[in-house]
């Protein structure tokens, strides 16, 4: 692997500077799943896993503020009870995120090693929830969540807005406000399918009635971000965050395409991983978003979604002001929270009104 000269990278106005300090690390410990969702980005064609030894290199070499265990259910993981032992050892703020069966298999003190639990519910009806990810998902994520609650462990919900519920979103975040939890919202990422992927009136419409509803903890989605008029972020995809997949290789992102670079790499440069390829290329900023007014909060909108979309070098697919449009939202800010993964993905996070 060929590192890019610090020029190519740092001082080119066409890439966006990394930032300095700890990561935010995605592990994905297994793809296994008790569910077969349709819209899911994991690949289902095999198993992979990373060893408890190959979890210890990974945070040996890179440092390290939070750490989410997501991509498949990692419960099912063998290892899961003994790496999660290993984690809670460490100075990292631990989170995890699940259908509820993994919360399910712990017991209460392991589950308090979490400083957050994400569940994942895409529908504000058990019909609609036990349709689309099978029967008794409903009731085993509510049981799961009040269980938490019990335990005093911040709870967040955790959907994905897509065709089938774009318009449903703010009735979810309704349905988890018992729990006093907010709810964090993905845009839905072709991975393996455009099935339930939103046309750009759709995405638009989604965070309207989405935003007329709820109150906004934090804005990650670049385009929705500068449309809500939000100063620059830090942090996100390419910059300070690092995922490691099943199949023990890196990525900037948990939708970006391809084979990703070795776990070897990763453990020999450490933070230098941010300078490889797929993650300056995560961080490169198209030609024709160089003198958009929006630049600084929107560096081209999501650059996993353009790389899914094999037009890394062209605005992302959103973009209003490349159609001569300009989307503005009207949002209503919530009391600051403490949630680990603010500043992690293209991510979205509300709270229903009172």
């Amino acid at each position: 692997m060929t590192l890019p000269s610090a020029h190519s990278t740092l001082n080119s106005p066409m890439v966006r500077p990394t930032a300095t300090g700890a990561f935010a690390l995605g592990l994905g410990l297994t793809n296994e799943c008790n569910l077969a969702c349709s819209f899911c980005y994991r690949d289902p064609a095999r198993t992979d896993r990373l060893s408890l030894e190959q979890v210890r290199s990974v945070m040996e070499s890179l440092p390290v503020r939070s750490v989410n265990l997501g991509t498949g259910e990692n419960g099912m993981h063998p290892q899961f009870r003994e790496i999660l032992s290993y984690l809670r050892t460490l100075p990292v703020k631990l989170t995890i995120t699940s259908n509820g069966h993994s919360a399910a298999v712990l017991t209460d003190d392991e589950l308090r090693a979490f400083h957050d639990i994400e569940f994942s519910l895409d529908y504000p009806t058990e019909a609609q929830q036990d349709a689309q990810r099978g029967a008794g998902n409903w009731a085993l994520i509510h049981d799961q969540a009040a269980r938490c609650v019990r335990l005093a462990i911040p709870v967040t919900f955790i959907a994905v807005m897509m065709k089938s519920n774009y318009l449903r979103l703010a009735e979810v975040a309704r349905a988890v406000k018992r729990y006093d939890s907010p709810l964090r919202i993905n845009v839905y990422q072709a991975v393996r399918s455009d099935l339930y992927a939103l046309s750009y009136h759709e995405y638009w419409q989604g965070f309207r009635a989405l935003f007329a509803e709820t109150d906004v903890i934090a804005i990650g989605e670049p385009l929705v971000r500068a449309m809500a008029g939000l100063p620059p972020r830090t942090g996100g995809c390419g910059v300070s965050t690092v995922r490691i997949t099943p199949r023990a290789t890196t990525q900037p992102c948990v939708y970006w395409p391809g084979a990703g670079e070795p776990l070897s790499l990763l453990c020999s440069l450490g933070s230098a991983i941010v300078e490889t390829s797929p993650f300056v290329e995560a961080r490169r900023v198209p030609g024709a978003c160089r003198p958009c007014a929006y630049l600084e909060s929107c560096y081209g909108g999501c650059a996993g979604r353009r790389r899914l979309q094999n037009a890394l070098d062209q605005p992302d697919f959103y973009c209003p002001v490349v159609k001569g449009r300009v989307e503005k939202l009207e949002v209503r800010m919530a009391a600051a929270r403490e949630l680990p993964k603010m500043e992690s993905s293209c991510t979205t996070i509300v709270i229903a009104r009172d």
